[in-house]
């Protein structure tokens, strides 16, 4: 980022930032370990890369021991790498999404520097690390991050390509934008590539510029794609003949197109989470769109562009068949974008917020407020075995609350006298608010997770006993045993992977009862109710432990059964 003109543009000193970024960075990444895994997404990845690192095979993804290609395996190939290196762990677990989460706020800042000026790209910047969902997404176990990241690198190069002037430099940054876009469809699949695609059409119609097309070098483009690609689709496809037309029919087709996957959701599904996902910054939305059309020329328009993607990648997953709330994060670095040029635009050369501002300001340290009065509904729906937890949840809260209220309260007294560090104060708020009650969240998390059963028990459990999964995929406790399990009846959603192997499952509970008779060291989870009705059914069996969500079992003891 271009400090001096920071600078002479009434910022912040490049000390400061820098002082900033160093603090930013300490809580960002400092408070991975805190937090155990939580189902599913966060037990899931971490187990398959756990698998992938155990069984040495990098090219047929597992899970829980059975064949699981919903999904390209980079980033569990990177997480194994972690773990190869680092340990098996928590915040190893969640290195890469942290990672690439700080690495395009980064990103953002450094593009706004070059398609606006260096101020609008520092706004960039902050409207990004303090938008909740980025935040929140950056400490979680999940695909959508490291996709997001790709795709947002892949259109931040695109910008570049079309911005520069020089005909060397914007071929070299369409091929970096399609090495991207190839890392992106290894995250997550073919989303990777017609994201973008959908998106440049969109642009092309609503601009009538389809002389950008000409100049996305498509043949070596996509030639250099196929190459990243194209050899894990063929390895695995070879290995496992079932592959393509699982992953590209039942996978993306079926996915977006039918309600086979169960994760539907009304058209506004992504209405709300948007405008929680960028809360202290969407009343600025509307503003930067509308600035984004009037600056729009007749050769390419960044600000355009940006509105083109956040539009598409809403509109289309809101009329997608599957709804689930990550699939949106794509679009915040691209709004933050257009903010902090809209930012930008209001502090001018006075550097001072205008009064709808400091009312905005205002209006969330009131909101601040009269959330303590709310403190009380916390734990109403808790059930009886949760009722600490959300107690001591309510701490977190409160502390997240201050944090809001007064660096809101301080925003609003600086908006006339020092508009950035106004903006900046706003948004210190916002990121603790989110980054306090995230982290609090293991308060509730915890139990979920299973981490003090599995403590309990791992070191009593014999190396090669087999461990039956009753009716029950439970997506963390694999993970901090290190072992897999026999699924027996309901095998969730390893559906395919039983089909492909099932000598390795039990399809029936009777089946598991023949089974658990002659499998003397066998052992067995479950929820507490299953428990009870095998126990109603006389079947031999000895609790190891249990928790409020789990009972692992074991054949009783010759000595106990001769008692």
């Amino acid at each position: 980022m271009q400090f001096g003109q920071i600078r002479q543009s009434s910022a912040l000193h490049p000390g400061k930032i820098l002082l900033l970024l160093l603090i930013y960075a300490l809580l960002w990444f400092g408070t991975l370990n805190y937090r155990h895994l939580i189902p599913s997404d966060e037990g899931r990845y971490a187990e398959m890369a756990r698998e992938m690192l155990v069984t040495g095979d990098w090219v047929t993804p597992r899970y829980n021991g059975y064949k699981y290609f919903e999904k390209p395996p980079l980033q569990v190939w990177v997480t194994a790498v972690t773990f190869q290196v680092f340990g098996i762990g928590d915040w190893q677990a969640r290195l890469w999404s942290a990672l690439t989460g700080f690495l395009t706020i980064l990103a953002i800042g450094f593009t706004g520097t070059r398609i606006y000026n260096a101020r609008a790209g520092w706004l960039a910047a902050v409207v990004l690390a303090s938008s909740p969902m980025w935040v929140i997404s950056g400490h979680f176990n999940s695909l959508d991050m490291g996709l997001s990241a790709f795709l947002v690198a892949a259109l931040c190069s695109l910008l570049f390509a079309q911005t520069t002037h020089n005909k060397s430099s914007s071929r070299n940054w369409m091929w970096i934008c399609w090495v991207f876009m190839a890392l992106a469809t290894l995250s997550k699949g073919v989303i990777g590539a017609a994201i973008p695609a959908m998106v440049l059409i969109a642009y092309s119609i609503s601009t009538w510029d389809w002389k950008i097309w000409t100049r996305l070098r498509l043949l070596s483009g996509l030639i250099l794609f196929l190459l990243i690609t194209a050899p894990w689709f063929v390895l695995v496809a070879q290995r496992n003949p079932e592959f393509l037309e699982f992953f590209f029919i039942h996978e993306h087709l079926q996915r977006f197109t039918q309600d086979a996957h169960s994760r539907t959701g009304p058209i506004y599904y992504f209405v709300p989470l948007l405008l929680i996902g960028i809360l202290p910054w969407a009343l600025q939305i509307p503003g930067s769109i509308a600035q984004a059309w009037q600056e729009r020329r007749r050769e390419f328009s960044s600000g355009w562009l940006l509105v083109c993607w956040s539009v598409m990648i809403f509109g289309f997953f809101s009329v997608s068949h599957s709804k689930l709330p990550g699939y949106i994060i794509p679009i915040f670095p691209a709004l933050a974008l257009l903010i902090g040029n809209r930012l930008d635009h209001l502090l001018g050369h006075t550097n001072s917020m205008a009064t709808s501002w400091k009312l905005q300001t205002l209006g969330f340290a009131l909101l601040a407020c009269i959330g303590f009065f709310f403190l009380a509904e916390i734990g109403k729906q808790a059930r009886p075995d949760e009722i600490e937890s959300y107690a001591q949840y309510t701490y977190w809260v409160i502390a997240a609350l201050v944090a809001l209220m007064s660096f809101s309260a301080f925003a609003a007294l600086q908006s006339k006298r020092n508009g950035l560090q106004s903006i900046v104060s706003f948004a210190v708020g916002f990121f603790l608010c989110a980054i306090i009650a995230g982290t609090g969240h293991e308060t509730l998390g915890r139990a979920v997770s299973g981490i003090d059963l599995a403590y309990r028990v791992k070191n009593s459990i014999p190396a090669n006993v087999n461990i039956y999964s009753v009716r029950l995929l439970d997506h963390t406790m694999p993970f901090y045993l290190g072992r897999t399990m026999v699924m027996v009846e309901d095998p969730d959603e390893l559906q395919f992977g039983v089909n492909q192997q099932p000598e390795l499952w039990l399809p029936t509970l009777d089946a598991f009862i023949v089974r658990w008779k002659d499998d003397q060291t066998a052992y067995a989870i479950m929820v507490p109710e299953q428990y009870v009705a095998l126990q109603g059914l006389n079947l031999p069996m000895q609790e190891v432990d249990r928790d409020s969500r789990r009972v692992i079992v074991k054949h009783p003891d010759m000595a106990n059964m001769a008692q």
